[in-house]
């Protein structure tokens, strides 16, 4: 049903009728009030009527169902730009062009945003207020003099340029569409024009004169000093590139300060080129001069948005400054402002050099917060606090006392091997593990990091690894009596499974483990073992050559631990 209302909304858009346009969005809207299309299409409509306000409403719901959908900021941008909210118009779409830079619609909306911010700027014309605000259409409509110029559309975009910039009005005062709308918004009745008169003749008043007065179009009419206007503009561009290449020169040279004088020098010359800027910005971040860097770049952002820059130069200025702010870090907080220094270059161009500077401060400042937080005392604080609860089995409550311990003093063995306990005791082996080996590896000769490895590896019924573990702890620790202990459990399982003691489930389980071990693997694939095990089956005299080979005999004993092979 929403559909259906929903093509009847755009057939009635696309034949003109935007009332009936609007009465079927609304149905829809009514039947899937959360579809961001149909309040996009209704924000069409109701801006296709003039009627702004109400367009705003629908664009902005438009985005708060779908935030990242491009067209939803382009009906936001073209309802302020009704509005004649043109800086708001401005940020609209540059939003909308933060999610989708290649999309055209939104391209053109800025530039006419921006076009309408520069002309909101100049001088105001003194009846410029008269063509302001919705009004104006209502009493354009209502008065049968004007109601017939709104089908034309050279006219409605007349308007629509003078509400967006009233000084436009001098522009279009020669037009008597305009004079008799001026007439009608103003309450003021004018003559029509003498037949074969130029100009239409109007009532004695105030605005007279002003409406024969017309600078801006005589000046434009004047070809001459354009020309050489463009001339010296091209000299002046010609003399600062001189001044560029001669900096250029001097920074190759590693002469800063006669590099520096001579951008600067191009900087004065022509302020329409911020490689000038970003240049200057290089030879201070090269002599150490990181405040005097960092506010150039900021120069040349907002020049370069100024002129439309390519992305890529205002990207480089965004990275040469957070390539400065690294420089002065001295704590993890000074890296935020360089993270987002990186981060808006890339928004402005994806660079890898950029990306891998951002990188870099990333992990400068982890490793900041680190030192930063570094306290073995608390960190010995909240290991103690972790022994008490691992004593009342409170192991998750523990688990996080033990991890603030290595948040405080990440090379503490005991931390990570008691942590490990606690993830054993939950059922946590891979966690357990990983925890043991960080133990062993921050202190080989602690025993209790071994005993924490072998006795994850012992739970998982890997008995051959467990024992190596034992083993290679009581190389460091030849007394301990938990290591001894583990070795001889170890070789209780390890016999029970040569012996071929083991349940049939207890079989059924350590095969299937077995299988999915590598090195079990390659011994089963290897055309030599493969012709040992049929000779341990069918032939036992060449059986008995076989066992006399360590490689094959330790071969062999790796499968019977694993219960792939059984002696009888």
């Amino acid at each position: 049903m929403a559909e259906e209302a929903k093509a009847k909304g755009n057939a009635a858009f696309s034949s003109g009728d935007f009332t009936t346009a609007i009465t079927h969005f609304t149905e829809a809207i009514t039947l899937a009030p959360t579809n961001h299309v149909l309040f996009s299409n209704r924000s069409a409509a109701h801006a296709s009527l003039h009627q702004y306000a109400e367009a705003l409403s629908d664009a902005k719901e438009t985005i708060k169902l779908k935030p990242y959908w491009p067209k939803g900021y382009s009906r936001l941008g073209a309802a302020y730009l009704g509005l004649n909210q043109f800086e708001l118009a401005v940020t609209a779409y540059k939003k909308g062009l933060d999610i989708d830079p290649t999309n055209e619609a939104l391209k053109a909306g800025l530039v006419d945003a921006e076009e309408s911010v520069s002309r909101s700027r100049a001088a105001p014309n003194p009846f410029g207020d008269a063509f302001q605000g919705p009004e104006m259409w209502t009493k354009l409509t209502s008065d049968p003099s004007t109601r017939g110029f709104l089908q034309q559309p050279d006219f409605v975009n007349m308007m629509q340029e003078i509400q967006r910039n009233p000084s436009s009005l001098n522009l279009y005062l020669k037009d008597q569409r305009v004079m008799q709308s001026l007439g009608v918004l103003l309450n003021v009745k004018f003559r029509p024009p003498p037949q074969g008169g130029d100009e239409a003749e109007v009532p004695e008043s105030d605005m007279g004169e002003t409406s024969r007065e017309e600078p801006v179009v005589e000046k434009k009419r004047e070809p001459e000093p354009e020309v050489t206007e463009e001339k010296e503009k091209k000299e002046r561009k010609e003399k600062a590139k001189k001044e560029k290449e001669l900096g250029n020169a001097a920074y190759k040279k590693k002469d800063f300060e006669i590099a520096i004088q001579h951008y600067s020098t191009a900087i004065e010359i022509d302020d329409e080129d911020i490689s000038y800027i970003t240049n200057r910005a290089a030879v201070y971040l090269e002599m150490g001069k990181y405040n005097e860097c960092i506010e150039d770049c900021d120069k040349a952002v907002e020049r370069g948005r100024e002129l439309r820059s390519d992305y890529k130069m205002v990207a480089r200025a965004l990275t040469r400054k957070g390539t400065a702010l690294t420089k002065m870090a001295k704590c993890s907080k000074d890296y935020e402002p360089a993270i987002e220094a990186f981060q808006k270059a890339l928004t402005e161009h994806r660079n890898p050099d950029t990306l891998k500077r951002l990188n870099e401060a990333e992990r400068a400042k982890k490793e900041w917060e680190q030192k930063e937080y570094f306290d073995p005392k608390l960190g010995d604080e909240e290991r103690e606090k972790g022994n008490e609860l691992f004593k009342e089995q409170k192991y998750p409550d523990a688990i996080k006392h033990y991890t603030e311990a290595i948040k405080r003093n990440p090379e503490d063995p005991k931390a990570y091997s008691n942590r490990a306990a606690c993830y054993t005791k939950l059922g946590a082996m891979p966690e357990g593990l990983k925890d043991a080996n960080k133990c062993i590896e921050l202190d080989p000769t602690f025993s209790k990091g071994y005993s924490r490895k072998a006795a994850v590896q012992f739970f998982l019924k890997e008995y051959d690894d467990a024992m190596e573990t034992y083993q290679e702890g009581l190389k460091h620790d030849p007394t301990n009596q938990e290591l001894l202990d583990g070795v001889r459990r170890c070789v209780q399982q390890i016999n029970k499974a040569n012996r071929g003691d083991l349940t049939p489930e207890e079989l059924k389980e350590r095969q299937a483990k077995g299988m999915q071990d590598p090195e079990i693997q390659n011994i089963l694939t290897d055309p030599v073992m493969r012709q040992v095990l049929t000779d341990l089956q069918e032939n036992p005299s060449a059986a008995q050559k076989h066992m006399q080979n360590p490689m094959v005999m330790n071969k062999i004993q790796k499968l019977i631990s694993a219960g792939i092979v059984q002696m009888k």
